[in-house]
């Protein structure tokens, strides 16, 4: 099998749009748990901003989706209704198809993301997840240390995309981000004093229960965000 992993952002404008989407975090799974071909998925809420941030975007919902294979994805977004109801609701839809390069850790006791052996070489493009549970006891040491630790994002040329999503706000977080390539990622996460200091924190402190990071490489694109239209079709 060729798992291929799809992440799917929806902005709502209007308050009953907000209102359905925010009903459809509870109503939602049942649906995802019959599709065909999926091994692992989460709908989450959104951070305001594009960074870390722990107040809640009630416009902007996140479907993370692991697929056995590609055609298993593109079935669902063109022919699920589930999926037909969302684009019918939200404002923008932009889904992000993408092969897994490495990932460390777990996921709800899980690891969703298998390694591809089918990269595209001629790609430069990189997406980035983290996603960690947050113990209790270190929640307001944990995010007194983010707004330092993600000033280096502000301005960076090679940051394409990044938005903070989690299942549930405050304790269960995760990032999404994309980046230019790969020399774009490593000076953020080498060369930024802050982000080197949150990193360290971390593993002396121990602030969280469970813990991921996965890169991958992203290569099509569908739908339409903050004004933009994607075509589909390879990078």
């Amino acid at each position: 099998m060729d798992q291929v992993t799809t992440i799917s952002f929806f902005r709502f404008n209007s308050l009953s749009a907000k209102f359905w989407a925010f009903k459809m975090m509870r109503d939602s799974p049942g649906q995802l748990e019959k599709v065909a071909g999926l091994s692992f998925f989460k709908l989450m809420g959104s951070g305001r901003d594009k960074g870390f941030n722990p107040l809640p975007d009630w416009g902007v919902y996140c479907l993370l989706q692991v697929w056995d294979t590609e055609n298993d994805a593109i079935a669902f977004f063109k022919e699920a209704p589930l999926i037909q109801q969302y684009r019918t609701k939200a404002q923008e839809v932009w889904t992000i198809y993408m092969r897994n390069i490495i990932s460390k850790g777990l996921w709800s006791g899980q690891t969703p993301f298998h390694e591809s052996e089918n990269l595209d070489p001629d790609i430069p493009q990189l997406a980035v997840i983290t996603r960690a549970t947050i113990k209790l006891s270190h929640l307001i040491r944990f995010w007194r240390q983010v707004p330092a630790s993600q000033r280096a994002l502000s301005g960076n040329e090679g940051l394409l995309y990044t938005k903070g999503v989690g299942e549930v706000p405050i304790i269960q977080m995760a990032t999404f981000s994309l980046w230019r390539n790969e020399d774009a990622l490593k000076l953020f996460a080498y060369e930024s004093r802050a982000h080197q200091k949150a990193i360290r924190m971390t593993r002396e402190t121990g602030w969280y229960k469970e813990e991921l990071f996965s890169r991958f490489q992203p290569y099509r694109m569908e739908g339409q965000w903050e004004g933009k239209s994607f075509g589909t079709g390879h990078w």
